[in-house]
């Protein structure tokens, strides 16, 4: 490290310099000193920063989770004011792994900076429809509404029609049932204030629907509304049809 600052100092602001941090950045993605210093130098070099977000591109494509390159990508945005390729880089970077943590990141700082909101929810449904089970669109569409609109009874209402749509197609997939019971909770509201989501609920139950997502979600509606035999029942099926949770479902009979 000490050689490698020690040259750059010697040929600062040189081009010479420049292809050392790429030389640096080839063999150690994640050497951040590495990255600040080159920021530096296209700086005082003045350099066309469109080679730059290509060079980036193809760090990304090879280091995907090197926290390093996406920041200096981040820095590059700030320093062009130009956020247009983003959407489409983390798109690709999302298509190989959907659960990429900088990827996500990165997309949701450049649309709340930027507010290029529109055709966000088209590609979510598009995540979605590819793999319903995305737990990471699920939260990424949790985080669109919350920047895009209020949580008010006519929004979640919405949801939960978008949730059961998914519910219905797959009845076992935890994280609609998760995204449908969030966003019930986390904003403060109760089921009784949207009961076409417990009929939904019911209706799935009448047809014997063997879910243990959906026998928790009624058990909680049944346990709000006082139904505590009702609630009971299902902590039964619960400890049998989710028996690695046994004990929690024991617990959570014991609070009826």
């Amino acid at each position: 490290k000490q050689w490698y600052q020690r040259r750059v100092a010697i040929t600062a602001g040189s081009e010479r310099a420049l292809k050392l941090t790429t030389d640096a950045i080839d063999l150690n993605t994640a050497n951040y000193t590495v990255w600040h210093y080159r920021r530096e130098i296209l700086k005082a070099l003045k350099c066309d920063l469109e080679d730059e977000f290509r060079f980036t591109a193809q760090v990304i494509e090879s280091q995907p989770k090197s926290y390093q390159v996406w920041h200096h990508r981040r820095c590059l945005i700030q320093m062009t004011k130009d956020p247009s390729r983003e959407l489409g880089l983390t798109e690709s970077t999302l298509s190989d792994d959907a659960k990429n943590y900088h990827a996500w990141d990165h997309r949701q700082w450049v649309l709340e900076q930027y507010g290029l909101w529109d055709g966000e929810f088209d590609y979510i449904e598009m995540l979605l429809q590819r793999d319903l089970r995305n737990n990471s669109a699920w939260n990424h569409r949790y985080f669109v509404v919350n920047s895009t609109d209020k949580w008010n009874h006519e929004t979640v209402k919405k949801e939960l029609e978008y949730a059961a749509k998914y519910i219905r197609k797959a009845p076992n997939n935890e994280s609609s049932w998760n995204y449908a019971n969030g966003i019930i909770k986390k904003n403060k509201f109760s089921y009784d204030e949207f009961p076409e989501f417990i009929d939904f609920c019911i209706k799935l139950d009448e047809d014997k629907i063997l879910s243990p997502f959906l026998y928790s979600t009624l058990a909680d509606i049944y346990q709000a509304s006082g139904k505590s035999k009702r609630a009971h029942e299902l902590y039964e099926k619960l400890k049998e049809c989710d028996s690695i949770r046994e004990k929690y479902w024991i617990y959570k009979q014991n609070l009826l």
